[in-house]
């Protein structure tokens, strides 16, 4: 490699350690479906930048095509079918004519235009673009990377454009194998969609809730979000909204518990000038502001039942009146509700109405606690060790497998919410780049509370850890896996199946 990365920066075996394991996994785990995804994500976490995008140009007509983006959380995914054409951008039209890559360390300064790029409420500091070539060594599209920081970017193009290169060349080639019939199409939810909603984990608990996301994304059914506190549910509720046709209008956030009832009213309906003592101004409700997009409210199971009824007719008739308003009229918004409590009991104790149950239970998701979602704990501890580290401007801190250990034998009351605030803890606290189990302060188990009965299952909690951990490091890869633990493939798949690991995608940057 002749990548100035590899020789300019502290770190970078794990560079070229990381590099290796991408083109390993996205020349052997990726398909047509999920390849495009994969490689943008690659992309940026290589780059350790927010916005990474591929643009795949046609032979024949010349056109250049938005076909993949990574933008975690803030935008709808890439449409494959989009006729959008890019060639003519000013930037990207640079690296297709000169056939070189094209780095810009302060957009704020240039003079280039970067129209291509999602307007964002911060603006991109800096920019690379660089080329994509096929076997023949024509222009097959171009990669883009961008940070919303001023920083130089130029480092990473030899070795980034290797790796798009390679990955538009596996493309065309799983391409050619389907329009010749020599392909299966893949089976279930493509993994890719884990990083377009912009959620973590890889269990097989969340792949239901990836599931069920991709089928009410597009519908127009109400939602109903079940689950203990501390489960996501606002971030899945934004994911939905984020991904789906609604993406570009208002996404509001109201909590039911947080007002009394006469208050929440005025909130969530607004109210007309002289309506009550102290109105003094017409006052625009939260359905109002959220018209075109998405409503949530947040832990349903506290409205007051007075309230249920209006709310009710909102679903039903499409409609408000705002207090002090002699009519109704319309409003479009989607309603998400989302509770920690037991609709279902609430109803049957007269807490709740059912009408109003069955009416927000169109489509109800249960996400489910963090103790289910086998192997989802390592995944988040790392992504929140990374945001951390970035948050607080400090270099990317390791595990110690004690750490790790004492995390997954945790049953994390919580939730993800628990763990998000116990790792920032942590890293707060590490001092020497590597989180002890001092740093964690997890409470030791109480008298009450069972521990193993057992050698064997002390030994498989264990042996459960090295092997996440060690799937983590190799990006998932079984074969690879195994070749580094000294086993046969078909014993490692054996002992993730005996421990209940799944093998899906265990991607490092879900």
């Amino acid at each position: 490699m002749s990548d100035p990365q590899f020789t300019q920066t502290l770190h970078a075996p794990a560079y070229a350690d990381a590099l290796l394991g991408w083109f390993i996994r996205l020349g052997i785990d990726a398909d047509e479906t999920t390849l495009p995804g994969l490689c943008v994500a690659a992309v940026a976490q290589l780059s350790q930048c927010e916005l990474s995008q591929w643009y795949w140009r046609d032979e024949s007509t010349g056109r250049l095509e938005l076909i993949a983006q990574h933008l975690p959380g803030a935008l709808r995914p890439v449409d494959p079918v989009s006729t959008e054409d890019f060639q003519h951008e000013q930037v990207l039209h640079y690296v297709l004519s000169h056939q070189t890559a094209l780095s810009l360390q302060d957009l704020a300064g240039s003079v280039y235009e970067c129209g291509f790029l999602p307007v964002m409420a911060r603006p991109w500091g800096a920019v690379s673009c660089v080329p994509l070539f096929n076997r023949g060594k024509a222009i097959s599209g171009v990669l883009v990377y961008a940070s919303q920081c001023r920083k130089k970017l130029q480092d990473y193009s030899v070795s980034l454009s290797q790796l798009g290169s390679f990955a538009s060349m596996q493309l065309s080639l799983l391409r050619c194998q389907r329009s010749t019939g020599h392909v299966t199409p893949p089976k279930g939810c493509p993994p890719a969609l884990r990083v377009e909603f912009g959620l973590i984990g890889s269990s097989t608990a969340m792949d239901e809730t990836y599931r069920l996301i991709g089928k009410v994304l597009n519908a127009p059914y109400t939602v109903l979000l079940r689950g203990e506190t501390g489960t996501g549910k606002e971030v899945v509720a934004r994911a939905i909204h984020a991904a789906g046709p609604r993406s570009q209008k208002p996404f509001v956030v109201q909590n039911c518990a947080a007002f009394p009832e006469g208050l929440l009213e005025s909130e969530l309906f607004g109210y007309r000038k002289g309506a009550f003592t102290g109105a003094e101004r017409n006052h625009t409700g939260l359905f109002d502001a959220a018209h075109g997009g998405t409503l949530l409210l947040d832990e349903i199971g506290d409205m007051p039942l007075s309230l249920q009824a209006k709310l009710l007719r909102v679903l039903q008739e499409g409609e408000v009146r705002p207090l002090g308003a002699s009519a109704a009229h319309k409003v479009d918004v989607r309603i998400i509700a989302a509770t920690h409590r037991d609709l279902c009991a609430m109803v049957a104790q007269g807490g709740f109405r059912e009408d109003l149950y069955y009416r927000l239970a169109q489509f109800p998701i249960e996400l489910p606690p963090l103790r289910q979602r086998d192997g989802d704990v390592l995944l988040l501890a790392r992504e929140f060790a990374q945001k951390a580290s970035v948050a607080l401007g400090r270099s990317p801190v390791a595990w110690s497998s004690a750490a790790l250990d004492q995390l997954s034998s945790y049953a994390f009351p919580g939730n993800v919410r628990e763990l998000k605030c116990l790792v920032e803890r942590a890293v707060l606290l590490c001092d020497d780049g590597v989180i002890l189990p001092a740093h964690l302060s997890l409470p030791a188990p109480t008298a009450d509370e069972p521990i193993d009965a057992t050698l064997r299952q002390r030994l498989e909690r264990v042996e459960r850890v090295f092997l996440i951990d060690c799937l983590h490091k190799n990006r998932g890869n079984r074969t690879r896996t195994a070749r580094e633990l000294g086993v046969a493939r078909r014993t490692l798949l054996y002992r993730l199946a005996r421990l209940k690991i799944p093998v899906g995608d265990m991607r490092e940057e879900c």
